[in-house]
């Protein structure tokens, strides 16, 4: 070996040392010498100071370990700079803003609204509609900030979800141009906040045929009826799209409902075991009257309803893979932190199995997601697209925050640890925007060609 490719060979595995305290070497010894001493060692004794440096340092079994990182399979790598900037940017208010606030909310069952407005200069609303003061991004990217904040509370995931996809959303597909200019900019700058009322006391999974809430026309106004439940946002929303059947058609139709509205009610659901910070509404309509101008002009039977639903329903996959990359996160860090018997429980094989379990269900469903708005943005999405992904990542979100929990053992059950509040919170995710059953069947009647429904 010549004396250049053992100094080269030496160099390498000395990347890692830090500058500063070798430029304070310098001063107490001679570099050059050093290095000269170096090259004139012989193969076998370059093979021992090599494995020395490699071992420098620390008390005997420390070593550089690994960063704290859900994203396995590097799913990051496939954005654009300028999305990757977006990504961090959401991460970094996520981490600064929230987290800190995050178990305190939950715990009260409040909302923050202090953080709409830090939120809003994101400008990460509507993210996918074209035009209103919108962004105008991707479906992979709308997923990947969907993640990026259920990564750190689902709560507020589940907010944001509700007012930028089912509510924008309702209004961007469904509502006519004038209805689109009056609320997309102000929403987009949560100026306004909206909510979306579907599901029923007695109607959820059969609300495309069996909707309770009526509608009739009298001249100018319609006149609504009926209740719905577990309705986001609906406490303090600027508008809230009630969805209702006509009296005279039996057909679905949308309206925008405004804050203060004479003969809408809307009464905060207590006693929740997840998405506690997320305000639901009991929502009552007893003789509601809402101007024609006020029904969403494009909506004309559940089809159209069903349209916003298969646009957002992606959103909710993703926000299950940011429960469970949160949940995973947070145990990992725990294990190496936690000693037991002389050492951290990472090092120990059981927990190790676990870890590995958790981190290959977590990158299925990153790799099952991005794929999944891959198609959205190709114009491919069908309902069992969706509904498989719905499926699949609130299963498998299930079995992730419950290993963490496990894997923290006690201290897993207190919200200072952040993973209770997953293991809650993932509940919710397996039943909204779609049962595991009812998905199951969508997907089914797709492979097999027979429709099992009822």
């Amino acid at each position: 070996m010549s004396f250049f490719s053992k100094i080269k060979q030496t160099i390498s595995l000395m990347q890692d040392i830090d500058l500063d305290a070798l430029g304070k070497l310098s001063q107490k010894v001679d570099l050059s010498e050093i290095m000269k001493t170096v090259g004139e060692l012989d193969d076998r004794q370059l093979a021992g100071l090599m494995r020395m440096l490699k071992h420098k340092g620390g008390k005997k079994g420390q070593h550089k370990l690994p960063p704290i990182d859900g994203d396995f399979y590097d799913m990051a790598l496939k954005l654009t700079p300028q999305q990757r900037e977006l990504q961090i940017k959401v991460r970094n208010f996520m981490e600064d803003e929230i987290k800190p606030i995050a178990n305190e909310y939950w715990n009260k069952a409040e909302f923050p609204f202090q953080i709409i407005p830090k939120m809003a200069e994101l400008n990460i609303c509507g993210l996918t509609y074209e035009g209103y003061g919108t962004p105008y991004e991707t479906y992979v990217m709308e997923g990947i900030i969907a993640m990026e904040l259920a990564r750190v509370d689902v709560s507020i995931s589940t907010f944001f979800g509700v007012h930028s996809g089912l509510a924008m959303g309702s209004i961007y597909i469904c509502g006519s141009e004038e209805q689109k200019q009056e609320w997309l900019p102000k929403m987009a700058k949560m100026e306004l906040i909206g909510a979306f009322g579907l599901t029923e006391p007695d109607v959820g999974s059969a609300v495309a045929g069996g909707l309770g809430t009526t509608c009739r026309q009298e001249g100018d106004e319609w006149v609504l009826n009926g209740q719905k439940k577990w309705i986001g946002n609906a406490t303090f929303a600027d508008v809230t799209i009630i969805w209702a059947r006509d009296e005279a058609s039996d057909q679905v139709k949308g309206f925008l409902v405004r804050k203060g509205n004479p003969g809408f009610k809307a009464e905060k659901i207590e006693n929740k075991m997840a998405l506690r910070t997320v305000q639901n509404a009991l929502i009552t309509m007893t003789d509601c009257r809402i101007p024609e101008s006020d029904r969403l002009q494009k909506c004309d039977s559940f089809k159209d309803t069903a349209k916003v639903l298969r646009m957002t329903r992606a959103g909710v996959a993703w926000q299950a893979v940011g429960c469970a990359r949160g949940a995973y996160e947070a145990a990992l860090k725990y294990t190496k932190k936690r000693e037991q018997f002389g050492k951290p429980i990472a090092s120990y094989q059981l927990v190790q199995n676990h870890l590995v379990e958790m981190v290959s269900n977590l990158t299925a469903m990153q790799t099952l997601c991005y794929r999944l708005s891959e198609l959205q943005d190709e114009g491919l999405l069908t309902d069992e697209h969706a509904s498989l992904a719905k499926v699949f990542c609130s299963m498998r979100t299930r079995d992730i925050v419950s290993q963490a929990r496990e894997v923290m053992g006690g201290n897993g059950i207190l919200l200072e640890y952040d993973v209770a509040r997953f293991v809650a919170d993932a509940e919710a995710i397996y039943s909204y925007e779609g049962t595991k059953e009812i998905n199951s069947l969508i997907v089914g009647r797709a492979i097999t060609g027979y429709s099992a429904f009822v």
